[in-house]
């Protein structure tokens, strides 16, 4: 049979009816609507809060706490000598490298990302590279390559602080 518009069905199988309650006993999902006769389930409003374990301590309780989230870190994205390597071998980049030229590159995923560069790997292009960071074996790599390097100075903005922080803060 060919396929017509007129003839068209979804294959057998892939479409279910919707469970319709409380639509009268013919249906039958009628009288308690699917809920059973009495209890917690069968009233208005019920269900627990999220994590609730029927009264025994929950796992959120139970396990121990530990460890410490600084409101105020400043997180950089690590660019190795290696990749700026690769990207002049490429072709992608020349002689310049600014945080604008690596996000066009796909090195970085946001404009605005601070940048650190660091020396994995080998360097033989002479790069003038701006970064907001350098490790020592970066600078030395890109120095010996006969290349430049410049500090990018820029206060980032802070991440959003919780209330306990920024009480902390205000308290200081």
């Amino acid at each position: 049979m060919t396929a017509i518009l007129s003839n068209l069905r979804p294959a057998k199988g892939s479409r279910k009816k919707v469970k319709r309650i409380g639509r009268g006993q013919g249906s039958g999902h009628g009288g308690t609507s699917t809920r059973g006769h009495k209890g917690q389930g069968s009233r208005s409003g019920s269900g627990t809060k999220r994590g609730f374990e029927g009264g025994q301590m929950p796992l959120a309780r139970r396990l121990p706490k530990f460890g410490f989230t600084p409101p105020f870190r400043i997180e950089y994205r690590v660019v190795n000598v290696e990749t700026l390597q690769k990207l002049v071998t490429a072709g992608t980049i020349k002689d310049v490298v600014t945080p604008e030229i690596l996000h066009a590159a796909g090195v970085l995923s946001k404009k605005k990302d601070l940048i650190k560069v660091l020396g994995n790997g080998e360097l033989t292009a002479k790069l003038t590279i701006s970064a907001h960071k350098f490790s020592k074996s970066a600078v030395e790599k890109i120095t010996a390559a006969g290349g430049t390097t410049t500090e990018i100075v820029t206060k980032p903005a802070p991440k959003e602080v919780s209330k306990k922080a920024s009480k902390a803060a205000s308290k200081a």
